[in-house]
């Protein structure tokens, strides 16, 4: 298991690499990021749901495991948040804490989670699913406990933002196909193209993450990535800290292997871009947010292969 997490772990960090020297040869530009940033979240993380949900052939016992899933994870984020509140509370009003205290819980599961866990569990088709039920929480977390943690303010809470999204919207399409079997009707009718494409576009997904990670990570100073000691914290928290929390709390529960296993995979995700998102929006600590994803990201590679030694 380890040295499949770490092969799988190095060649999606190796995703980066063209992005990286695209950026230092002057043939690509961070502040063109905007465009890539938009085809990512709004077409190709769809298509990854919903292409993991048409591989999945209706089961019950399934869908009550996957809203179980969702119920977990939603509070396990909000848990870890609530408790990193109790004890940072009296330095709430510094940014920086506001920022540690979301980057630790909120991960790239998507786009860096995903095909890690597929890669670990090709056995288990329903691990895929269960990343997008993951994103599904966390997406409704960041637009209300996430923006409530960083700002301190009941203002922030979108609700709209919460349901009103590409991730949200993704799993409102792929669950009916789901239920109806819409995968493999398709495929056994003629329509395996179609499958086929939506399947090419959701792989796109990590690669097109990671080549926008490598020209974020070649447009800022290398060094002030290893500066700022609460940038090792988050990532302390977010890497290794976060996901024991997390598979301490379902490794005594009457749960699949591969439930499990999810958990524990998936909650060692880096940190999520979105928290960079919302410190632009509400606390200005964008450096702070920044530096975190790009190295937990860079460390996620000793970690991982570390944390799988555990299933």
């Amino acid at each position: 298991m380890f040295s499949i997490a770490l092969g799988n772990v190095l060649i999606t960090l190796l995703y980066a690499a063209p992005g990286f020297a695209l950026c230092k040869a002057k043939k690509a530009c961070a502040d063109h990021l905007s465009t890539l940033s938009v085809v990512l979240v709004y077409i190709c993380g769809p298509c990854m749901i919903v292409n993991s949900f048409l591989n999945m052939s209706y089961d019950l016992q399934m869908l009550g495991s996957m809203w179980l899933f969702f119920v977990i994870t939603f509070a396990l984020q909000s848990a870890f948040m609530a408790v990193l509140w109790l004890i940072l509370r009296k330095r709430f009003g510094e940014s920086a804490f506001r920022v540690l205290t979301i980057g630790a819980a909120m991960g790239n599961v998507g786009f860096f989670g995903l095909p890690i866990v597929s890669a670990l569990l090709p056995e288990f088709p329903e691990a895929t699913c269960y990343s997008a039920v993951y994103v599904f929480s966390m997406n409704i977390l960041t637009f209300t406990v996430g923006a409530f943690c960083l700002t301190g303010d009941r203002r922030h809470i979108s609700v709209k933002g919460a349901i009103l999204n590409p991730t949200t919207l993704g799993v409102v399409v792929a669950l009916p196909l789901y239920f109806l079997g819409a995968g493999e009707y398709l495929r056994d009718n003629g329509f395996s193209m179609l499958t086929s494409a939506i399947e090419l576009v959701g792989k796109m997904t990590t690669p097109l993450c990671m080549i926008i990670l490598g020209i974020r990570l070649a447009a800022v100073d290398f060094a002030s990535l290893f500066k700022r000691p609460m940038v090792y914290l988050t990532c302390l928290l977010k890497l290794v800290i976060f996901p024991l929390f997390c598979y301490g709390a379902v490794y005594f529960l009457p749960l699949s292997f591969a439930f499990k296993a999810s958990i524990l995979i998936l909650s060692s995700a880096p940190c999520a871009s979105v928290i960079l998102n919302l410190a632009e929006m509400h606390s200005g600590e964008t450096e702070l947010a920044a530096n975190s994803v790009l190295l937990s990201t860079l460390m996620c590679f000793i970690t991982i292969p570390l944390l799988s030694m555990l299933l």
